[in-house]
């Protein structure tokens, strides 16, 4: 099986019912193994097997279903969408113009005593204007409802059509029997639903503002370096080792390795931090950040879809277009939404027909039922919650995979965090120097360090740098691997030694007093380095981990929310729940072997907890998978290979937290949105069936349901 995964645009879908028969029409294709139609979108995504049904063959099954089909998606998201909201405003402006006549007749009655084929020259102006309105800037109803009748399916326009056809060709009939005719009517629904596709096209464009956005980062241009003279070539022309040059307050062009200059970078369109990072030789910078005062040279590492903006997008708009769970209930009414109110309608037109005896009524009331059905709303209420919460989250570096991930956080009651490169910096660094004085404690073991790439010697290189010292002169110097340095100071010839506790023994030299210093409780936990000088122990550095300067904040806040926390570690009992007293972390899994993570999540899981785990992403995968809701944190150039259903672009503890509030935040609002979408519906057609409602409140009703889910949607990017 060679499985791939396409997203593309679907044209003429008008409500959920739409997109639910585009989705059954995809699924139907052999070798299809999922599909996701998305309203709010307008999208497909589908997942295929390319050795039994090929992309053209898909995009040709909507087609038959009487659908268009758009590509393109990354340079014309925003073209798209304008050209929507230009054609919706265009079609009710020119609807509403010619409707107001047959507004004011409809209060004012007017008459002008010229008589054509025996009816007033008034009339046969409202049925002029009536026919414009109806059947030429309401064509799209019509013909999208042809279309789903010959397949013997219906949806929202089918309604649409119906109720207004039903009106205006009672009111021609009207005309030559002198009834009263109901051509206002018609063409008064008519304008107000396409002003309701107006208003839904503006506030579901500013839903996905953020997706526009970040499509619009990317540059065009890049300035390449070629045997010390400048080039301008277009984006696409650059290739992977291209040398590229990039002056103060221009966009770094694609993702590179700086080769010359130093310079601070605004990084906050992908990490959502207002801080610009410095960078300097031998540093990552990714592409659509900014430079912002020096001038850089930098080689080229990643072009096109491999760039972090690329996998930002990609990752953005594939949760924007799959489902949470919830939605599968909207999909399954939206689905038989529309025959349903058509029984209604037809229902309500035969009881007010034979009962009351009253032809009038009973064709308003009808068309009321047929015109105030709105699965617009149903199926609008969780792609576009969706939709604005994984804008809102990737404009703080918060990437949401799927739209599985905000149902995924309404019951979580513990957050479990792995310890190295999590709540810790992922490398050692010096925190304890013990015996006087200390500067010379460190002159010694910074001068044998920095001889070494040993991980714990690099920690106390970087950290004597800091403190500006200057190292002794070494001559013999010889690293014991596992246990380590011995070396002659050309100072005095005298004998230097750092190492563990193994090496000074196999050197006759007695650790006990430094011993009694550590064993007393005072100090932390982490590998203890001894220093002598001529043969006698003259103090010890202490190398560990070093926790995240947020970590203690960001588990208070988790903590003051309701929420348990807990550690996960392969360190000692000891270390760990020294570094879990420290950062007020209540539970401590220690002594945990990388392969045995997973099962202690699972152990959690079956005492009743809703587990959050929050890894680096790298070797933490069968972990993030198996809890409820995996949070990767993980470096941007990780994005695609990331295993948790969030990954946090920015290795940043006060992501998560932020991540679990959008999540939340997000799926209230989608359970919201259904709410007022089922309670619109269950109160309004009842209404209009027993004659409380005319056609057009019903349509102006019909237009701000849809628009007043999508509104509550665009709240999440205001919290």
């Amino acid at each position: 099986m060679n499985t791939k995964k396409i997203i593309f645009k679907i044209t003429g879908m008008t409500c959920a019912s739409c997109a639910a028969s585009n989705e059954k029409a995809l699924l139907k294709i052999e070798g299809v193994l999922n599909a996701s139609v998305n309203i709010a979108t307008k999208k497909a995504q589908v997942e295929y097997d390319e050795n039994t049904v090929s992309e053209k063959e898909i995009k040709k099954t909507i087609l038959e279903n009487g659908y268009g089909v758009e590509d393109d998606l990354m340079s014309g998201h925003g073209h798209h969408e304008t050209n929507d909201i230009k054609k919706n405003w265009k079609s009710f402006l020119g609807a509403a113009i010619f409707s107001t006549p047959l507004l004011l007749q409809m209060f004012f009655s007017f008459e002008s005593g010229i008589k054509t084929a025996g009816l007033d020259i008034v009339g046969w102006i409202n049925f002029v204007l009536a026919t414009i309105v109806v059947l030429y800037f309401g064509r799209r109803f019509h013909k999208m409802a042809v279309k789903q009748a010959k397949k013997l399916a219906a949806n929202m326009d089918t309604l649409i059509s119906i109720g207004t056809l039903a009106a205006y060709f009672f009111s021609v009939w009207a005309i030559f029997t002198g009834k009263e005719g109901y051509f206002e009517t018609a063409a008064i629904v008519i304008t107000l639903i396409l002003l309701g596709k107006y208003f839904e096209a503006k506030s579901t464009g500013q839903a996905s503002e953020a997706m526009r956005k970040l499509m619009e980062m990317g540059v065009k241009k890049a300035r390449i370096v070629i045997n010390g003279k400048e080039k301008e070539l277009d984006i696409n022309e650059v290739k992977i080792g291209d040398i590229v040059s990039v002056r103060p307050s221009e966009k770094i062009p694609l993702d590179a390795e700086v080769i010359e200059g130093e310079s601070s970078v605004d990084e906050s369109m992908l990490t959502g931090e207002s801080l610009p990072v410095e960078k300097k030789k031998g540093m990552k910078v990714f592409g659509a950040t900014i430079n912002k005062n020096g001038i850089l040279k930098i080689r080229v590492t990643q072009t096109g879809e491999g760039t972090v903006l690329a996998q930002i997008i990609k990752t953005v708009e594939e949760a924007q277009n799959s489902k949470a769970p919830i939605q599968r209930l909207a999909d399954k009414i939206s689905g038989i939404f529309v025959p349903i109110v058509i029984i209604i309608a037809l229902t309500t037109f035969l009881s007010w027909y034979f009962i009351k005896n009253d032809f009038s009524n009973a064709l308003i009331n009808a068309m009321a039922v047929l015109v105030i059905a709105c699965p617009c709303a149903l199926g609008l209420a969780t792609p576009t919650a969706i939709m604005a919460g994984t804008g809102k989250g990737a404009k703080n570096g918060v990437l949401f995979k799927t739209g599985e991930s905000f149902e995924k956080t309404k019951n979580i009651s513990m957050i479990v965090f792995d310890k190295t490169g999590t709540l810790t910096k992922g490398k050692p660094a010096v925190q304890e120097i013990i015996f006087t004085p200390e500067e010379r404690i460190l002159k010694i073991a910074f001068s044998l360090a920095k001889n070494s790439e040993h991980p714990l010697s690099k920690a106390v290189t970087e950290y004597a740098i800091k403190k500006n010292m200057e190292p002794l002169k070494i001559e013999e110097f010889k690293e014991h691997e596992g246990k380590g340095i011995v070396g002659i100071s050309t100072e005095n010839k005298t004998r230097l030694i750092m190492g563990n506790k193994k090496l000074f023994e196999e050197n006759g030299i007695s650790i006990d007093k430094a011993e009694r210093i550590i064993s007393s409780g005072k100090f932390g936990f982490g590998t203890w380095l001894f220093i002598a000088e001529q043969n006698e122990c003259i103090g010890a550095v202490l190398v560990a981990d070093e926790i995240r300067d947020e970590a203690k904040e960001v588990i208070t806040d988790i903590k003051n929310s309701g929420l348990k926390t807990a550690m996960i570690t392969g360190d000692n009992k000891k270390t760990a729940e020294d570094i879990a007293e420290r950062l007020g972390i209540e539970n401590v899994l220690a002594e945990v072997l990388p392969s045995e993570k997973s099962r202690e999540i699972k152990r959690l899981q079956d005492s009743g907890e809703k587990v959050v785990f929050v890894g680096d992403g790298i070797n933490d995968a069968p972990s993030l998978v198996q809890a409820d809701l995996g949070i990767a944190m993980g470096s941007a150039t990780d994005i695609a290979k990331e295993s948790g259903q969030i990954i946090l672009i920015q290795n940043n503890l006060r992501k998560v937290p932020e991540a679990i509030k959008i999540s939340k935040i997000t799926f209230k609002t989608i359970k919201q949105n259904l709410f007022w979408a089922f309670f619109y519906n269950a109160v309004a057609i009842p209404l209009a069936a027993f004659g409380f409602l005319n056609p057009a409140i019903a349509a102006a009703a019909m237009a701000f349901s849809s628009v007043s889910v999508v509104l509550n949607s665009l709240r999440i990017a205001k919290n």
